[in-house]
C-alpha cells in the first residue's frame, strides 16, 4: 500500500474524537504491538498526555522478535515513554491446547498483567487498539480485554481500519500501511498444541521471507509442512529464491516446503482445505 489515503473532515472530526477521550482518561497504558492500530493509540496518548502516556509491549514466544524490535524502534523515534511486559500465556494449558477461543486466554494474560501494573503504578486506564472493523469477527480476545475493563477509543471514536490508516498518514506515523501481523500461535491448526519450541520454529521459517523481502507473508503449520503464503503477485519473487526459502525454512526444522497458490489471506488456517498447494522444490527447475 502506497498511494494517500484521502483525510476527510468526517475522519478529522473523529481525530478530535480521539483525542478528546484521551484527555479525558487522565494517563494510560497502551497495550502496544507496533501495528497501525496500537501504534495510533500510543502516539495520540503521548500527543495528549506526554509522560502520563506508556506504551506497553507484550513480550512472549508468540511475538517474533522482529515485531519487538521494530515496536521498540517506533516508540523510540516518537519519544514515546515504553516498559516490555513480558508475559507466560504458554504456562496456561487452554491456551497451550490451542482451542479456537485460544486469542481468549493470550489477552487474559496480558491484561492481568497490564492490570497488576495499572493497580501498581494508579494508572488512569489501559487501553487497547481495536478499531470498529473488529466489530464483526470473532475475536475472543476482546472479550478478555472487557473483562478486564480495558478500553478502545478508536471503537469509542468510531473509527474503523482505513480510517486508522488515513488518521496514521495524516500524523506522519511510518507505520500507516504496514501490513496486519498476527501472533505466531495463529499459523499453528486449532488443536495442535502451542510451545516455545514450535513458535520458535515458524518464527525462523518467517525469518527467511524477512530477509528476502517480503513484505506480507504468512508460514502455516502443519507438522513436517510449511505452506508459505504471499500475495499472488508476489509469485514471481517466490520462485525467483525458491532455493534460499526451501533451505531456510527446512533449516528451521520443516521436512517439506510448499506455496499455497492461493496466496495470503489473513485467517489462512481458517480455509486450508480450499487453497492449492505446491512444492516449491519441484515447481521451479534450475
Amino acid at each position: 500500500m502506497t498511494e494517500n489515503i484521502p483525510f476527510t473532515p468526517e475522519t478529522s472530526a473523529k481525530l478530535d474524537a480521539l483525542r478528546a477521550i484521551m484527555r479525558s482518561a487522565g494517563s494510560v497504558l497502551v497495550a502496544y504491538s507496533g501495528g497501525v492500530d496500537s501504534a495510533l493509540v500510543m502516539a495520540v496518548a503521548h500527543e495528549q498526555l506526554g509522560e502520563d502516556a506508556l506504551a506497553c509491549i507484550g513480550v512472549s514466544p508468540s511475538y517474533p522478535a522482529r515485531e519487538m524490535r521494530d515496536a521498540v524502534k517506533l516508540a523510540e523515534l516518537l519519544g514515546v515513554p515504553y516498559r516490555l511486559v513480558n508475559t507466560e500465556e504458554y504456562l496456561d494449558e487452554n491456551y497451550a491446547a490451542n482451542p479456537n477461543n485460544r486469542c481468549y486466554f493470550c489477552k487474559s494474560e496480558l491484561h492481568n498483567r497490564l492490570k497488576e501494573l495499572l493497580l501498581a503504578e494508579e494508572w488512569g486506564v489501559v487501553m487497547d487498539g481495536a478499531n470498529t472493523s473488529d466489530l464483526g469477527d470473532h475475536r475472543p480476545g476482546m472479550t478478555a480485554a472487557r473483562e478486564r475493563d480495558v478500553r478502545s477509543p478508536l471503537i469509542e471514536a468510531g473509527i474503523g481500519k482505513p480510517e486508522v490508516r488515513a488518521i496514521a498518514q495524516h500524523l506522519g506515523l511510518p507505520v500507516w500501511d504496514k501490513p496486519a501481523m498476527a501472533c505466531l500461535s495463529s499459523r499453528v491448526p486449532h488443536g495442535t498444541a502451542i510451545t516455545p519450541e514450535l513458535l520458535r520454529q515458524i518464527e525462523a521459517a518467517e525469518d527467511v521471507l524477512v530477509e528476502l523481502g517480503f513484505p506480507q507473508f504468512r508460514v502455516r503449520h502443519h507438522n513436517e509442512i510449511a505452506r508459505i503464503e504471499v500475495p499472488a503477485e508476489e509469485f514471481p519473487k517466490a520462485f525467483q529464491h525458491h532455493s534460499e526459502i526451501v533451505a531456510g525454512v527446512k533449516a528451521a526444522g520443516y521436512r517439506f516446503v510448499t506455496l499455497d497458490l492461493a496466496g495470503f489471506k489473513s485467517g489462512g488456517l481458517n480455509g486450508a482445505t480450499n487453497g492449492t498447494i505446491i512444492p516449491l522444490m519441484e515447481v521451479v527447475r534450475e
